[in-house]
């Protein structure tokens, strides 16, 4: 996982390099805005999907602004690939899954998640992640993974982790499910033409493949902890160090846009047109996770133990109050 980890670092300072490399000193600030202060450059490395929106709403909206916070948001395929990037000082904040966070500490990577970012909204039936199938697929429970091809975006992360648990507890044999690695945006293709058997997917790709007539057999999140935290914002420990006031008013504007993202969900579904290629009837009918303003610690327990049973963090334990609180 370590060497995984350093060769993701390249890819993601190629994908910053290309959007244009900033100071590497995050206390650094630009031009003053009209009331005299500095306003301070902040990079947040991001995945583009349903999950982020209350940042960019909260970027709209001047939550970010208003305590002097300038954004640029850069994109990278998942949670792990964007690690490297902030504690390499490439981002000075980055959002990533719970499991990706935990994986990294326990191999040594100095990180620190500052604030919450998403969690399940605990609807069965209907949550923001689940694991499609073409419509005339053998396969009618999570039992039925067993053997099978399954797509995720990152290989021993959140995804495979809480689909084990839902075959386990649908009574299959998690151990025996394929997982393989496919970008989000390309799982409805690929459940349609038969490459995998099943792909645990998130929006707007689960509404996209339910539109071409994908079934829905799982709900991983959900059958894992209805308040599952699934992932957070964070930083290197260097600069929660370094610059705690940063971290501090980074956090308040993040809490504030959680908030507002929550009582407004309207504002929020739109706001993903801004960073994404969804519209029309997709936008509609796609499904919110929820944005609590605090990690439930007692789900990320859950995730943590499940992580420990699959064997995914070698032969330590992460230490979740060092990391989230």
């Amino acid at each position: 996982m370590q060497r995984r980890i350093l060769g993701l670092a390249a890819v993601v300072i190629t994908v910053v390099g290309a959007a244009g490399c900033g100071s590497s000193d995050p206390a650094e600030s630009g031009s003053s805005p009209s009331g005299g202060s500095k306003t301070t450059q902040v990079k947040v490395g991001i995945i583009p999907i349903v999950d982020v929106a209350p940042l960019y709403l909260g970027e709209k909206k001047g939550f970010f602004s208003s305590r002097g916070l300038d954004l640029e948001m850069v994109s990278a395929q998942g949670g792990a690939a964007i690690i490297p990037g902030v504690v390499s000082d490439q981002f000075q904040f980055g959002f990533s899954n719970t499991t990706s966070l935990m994986i990294a500490q326990v191999k040594g990577v100095p990180i620190k998640s500052v604030v919450n970012g998403a969690a399940s909204n605990g609807k069965a039936g209907a949550d923001v992640t689940g694991v499609a199938v073409k419509k005339d697929s053998p396969i009618k429970s999570a039992k039925d993974l067993a053997g099978r091809k399954v797509a995720v975006n990152l290989l021993q992360n959140i995804g495979d982790t809480t689909v084990r648990e839902s075959v386990r507890q649908a009574g299959g044999d998690p151990s025996e499910v394929k997982f393989v690695e496919i970008p989000f945006d390309q799982m409805p293709a690929a459940v349609a033409d038969g490459r995998v058997d099943a792909a645990w997917m998130g929006e707007p790709a689960m509404t996209i493949a339910k539109s071409q007539g994908a079934r829905v057999v799982a709900w991983p999140f959900v059958e894992t902890d209805p308040k599952l935290t699934l992932a957070t914002y964070f930083t290197s420990t260097k600069l929660a160090q370094q610059n705690p006031e940063l971290v501090k008013k980074f956090s308040e504007a993040m809490t504030e846009s959680l908030q507002y993202a929550s009582e407004h969900p309207d504002e929020a579904r739109q706001v993903l047109t801004s960073y994404t290629k969804i519209s029309g009837d997709v936008l509609e009918k796609l499904t919110l996770p929820g944005w609590p303003a605090e990690v439930d610690m007692a789900s990320l327990e859950k995730l943590a133990s499940l992580g420990e049973q699959d064997g995914i963090f070698g032969d330590k334990k992460p230490d979740l109050d060092a990391l989230f609180s």
